[in-house]
């Protein structure tokens, strides 16, 4: 299980003894300061707790548990606390991410706002075992394959399948020819399909012979070694686990791929990173496909269609979070870690910042590679100002709209993202905007910057704008975060926000010249966003829960449904609207109203006297009746369409009597 430092998993407490260093006077620390601020008992000042202090950090690791205020000599200390035989201390990096910087000396509340997020605690992301028994499948030209497999028999159980027509000189590994056309699943479960398989026929001297070539032929394994140096097998191959890639003439790159598959095999936790509610998806409804979001940014191919939802394949995903970042109806959630942690993280960082004295902080988000250059500026150059909080995250990619509006409503004046080599863009650019859309543009920005310096000087030279006066805590699913952080981000504003093509909030504009309430729309609607009136022919419409899939625009046969993407904060979007209604019809025999009166009078000016089923006045006046009046008159027609033979006339002892009579 992987956890950020400084942090323990739900359930388990962390100390209350804050262990703060100045690193040889290097930073300026104030005990009594971080201590008032985030409610955590502070020791005295050292300066070389990790050498010369190392004995008083040994005692007060024994008398209770404890944060040490260093990440740098993480493993002196877990070192020091296995010799104690104590459970290992827990650790919160102070002096990198505020003691190192050009503005040290004013780093008192951003310290605090750290050292009260490294212990609040954090839930731990589900997972299940996956099981990888060492069956390696490589791929590639025969010699280079067949060298490789010569080192992994050993240990994996091993199959070449050689792309060339090299002949194998070894029975201590499989040999196979053919062509191989599809691979699927992840470590431990790969799936493949073949054509054109052969296989060695071992008996014989001379050259080994070979089985005539047959197609469809399917096998399975735990790891995959590609040396084709073609195209991949699978989407996104570096994030597909147990699929190793190499080019065939780069030797330092197949050792390389050697010691990774023997790594491979054993019981290993997969982290189930996001769960699926099917009730909630808005994929698709009576074969009308709608909502495609999710499977057009999903790039490691884990999502397909399945009915009316989409599918996820836990083992295929790599845990971008992508997929939750852009799904409309919050069908997909993100759980590693899930949006609830994260909000309380952002919580606590901008309370205790505040409390501490500080104005206007601005959260910088970023991953492990962030933290890198964050480490390397405070080391080498600035550092990051005093006033930027930096939240470390496992991957950034599915920080969405939701977060960002969020962490302005908690109080930051400024949310930045700082992007990786290796950051998923395409969910971050998108929701960037609708961010910005909803939110004011110059609070939120992602910064691409690949040195540490330039990183650096772009947040020092940064304008900062206004924090809200009163922040808010927003809590719910993503829908209800983005819109409770948007109406405290626009208080004033009378009228709906407009927002970008595709975004997941807006209304439905109907043509009602055009719109004859069929209600196939509200038949199809995955939100219940569009409403029938049982009593009356009326069209409502809840435009707080409307998605934007786009179903109701698709199955309209009038084309008269247009798409109005906004985000309208007022009460009335809670509230069902009616965007269509007509006159309903009164039945001639009995009064009863039903149906749309003026499609009655359409229908009655096209079929009668014209349509052979309405010739006669009287079969036309049937399209003028209710169901149950239509139905009896029916019944009292000469060619009702409903009426059998005569029922046959029951025999009585007479009938018999006459009957011999007869004869």
């Amino acid at each position: 299980m992987c956890m950020r430092p400084g942090q323990l998993p739900e359930g388990e407490e962390m100390g209350t003894k804050l262990l703060l260093c100045d690193c040889a006077g290097t930073q300026t620390l104030d005990p009594d300061g971080i201590e008032s601020a985030c409610g955590i008992s502070c020791s005295k000042k050292h300066t070389a707790l990790c050498t010369t202090e190392l004995q008083s950090a040994a005692k007060l690791m024994q008398d209770g548990e404890t944060v040490i205020a260093c990440l740098q000599e993480q493993e002196v200390f877990q070192s020091l606390a296995k010799d104690l035989n104590i459970d290992a201390p827990g650790f919160v990096d102070l002096r990198d991410r505020a003691g190192w910087s050009d503005q040290g000396a004013d780093a008192t509340p951003k310290m605090a706002a750290l050292a009260a997020e490294a212990v609040l605690p954090q839930p731990v992301t589900p997972s299940v075992d996956v099981l990888s028994e060492g069956t390696c499948f490589i791929i590639g030209p025969g010699q280079v394959a067949f060298d490789l497999a010569e080192r992994l028999a050993g240990t994996l159980a091993v199959t070449v399948l050689a792309t060339d027509q090299s002949e194998p000189v070894s029975r201590a590994f499989d040999v196979v020819r053919g062509r191989l056309c599809s691979v699927s699943g992840a470590l431990g479960g790969f799936a493949l399909r073949l054509d054109a398989l052969q296989q060695v026929v071992p008996g014989g001297r001379g050259a080994f012979a070979w089985t005539d070539p047959k197609d469809g032929a399917h096998s399975a394994c735990d790891i995959i070694v590609d040396l084709t140096g073609d195209t991949p097998f699978v989407q996104a191959p570096a994030k597909r686990e147990g699929y190793l890639r190499a080019d065939p003439k780069d030797a330092v790159a197949i050792e390389r791929l050697a010691f990774e598959a023997v790594q491979l095999v054993g019981t290993f936790e997969k982290p189930l990173y996001v769960r699926m509610e099917e009730t909630l998806c808005a994929h698709s409804r009576a074969e009308q496909v709608g909502c495609s979001n999710c499977l057009d940014i999903c790039p490691t191919g884990a999502i397909t269609p399945a009915g009316e939802h989409v599918e996820i394949d836990p083992m295929v995903c790599a845990g971008c979070g992508e997929c939750a970042a852009v799904c409309p109806s919050t069908a997909i959630t993100y759980e590693d870690p899930p949006v609830s942690a994260l909000l309380s993280r952002m919580h606590i960082l901008a309370r205790t910042y505040r409390r501490a004295g500080g104005h206007a902080p601005r959260l910088l988000v970023h991953n492990a590679h962030g933290a890198e250059m964050i480490r390397l500026s405070a080391r080498f150059g600035r550092g990051l100002p005093s006033d930027v909080i930096p939240l470390e995250l496992n991957v950034i990619s599915g920080f969405g709209h939701a977060e960002m509006l969020a962490a302005l409503a908690h109080g930051f004046a400024r949310v930045d993202v700082l992007l990786s080599p290796a950051t998923e863009r395409d969910a971050l650019d998108r929701e960037l905007e609708l961010a910005r859309a909803i939110a004011s543009p110059e609070s939120i920005g992602l910064i691409d910057e690949a040195d540490p310096d330039a990183m650096a000087d772009l947040l020092y030279d940064q304008a900062v704008p206004q924090p809200l006066t009163d922040p808010v805590l927003p809590l719910g699913n993503r829908r209800q975060i983005a819109r409770l952080a948007a109406q405290a981000l626009n208080p004033q504003v009378d009228a709906p926000l407009s927002l970008p093509e595709n975004a997941p909030y807006g209304a439905v504009a109907v043509n009602t010249d055009s719109c004859t309430l069929c209600l196939s729309c509200v038949s199809l609607c995955p939100s219940g966003a569009l409403i029938d009136n049982p009593d009356l022919p009326q069209l409502n419409f809840q435009q707080d829960a409307c998605l934007q899939c786009g179903m109701c625009k698709t199955i309209c046969p009038e084309d008269a449904i247009t798409l109005v993407p906004q985000l309208d904060l007022s009460d009335a979007a809670l509230s069902q609207q009616v965007l269509n209604e007509e006159e309903p019809f009164a039945c001639v025999e009995c009064g009863a109203l039903f149906g749309v009166k003026s499609t009655v009078e359409r229908i009655m000016e096209k079929l009668s006297g014209t349509h052979p089923m309405f010739a006669t006045s009287d079969q036309a006046r049937m399209i003028q009746m209710c169901d149950n009046c239509r139905v009896n008159t029916q019944f009292q027609q000469q060619d009702n369409p409903f009426q059998s033979n005569p029922r046959p006339r029951v025999v009585t002892t007479e009938d018999y009597y006459s009957d011999r009579k007869d004869h």
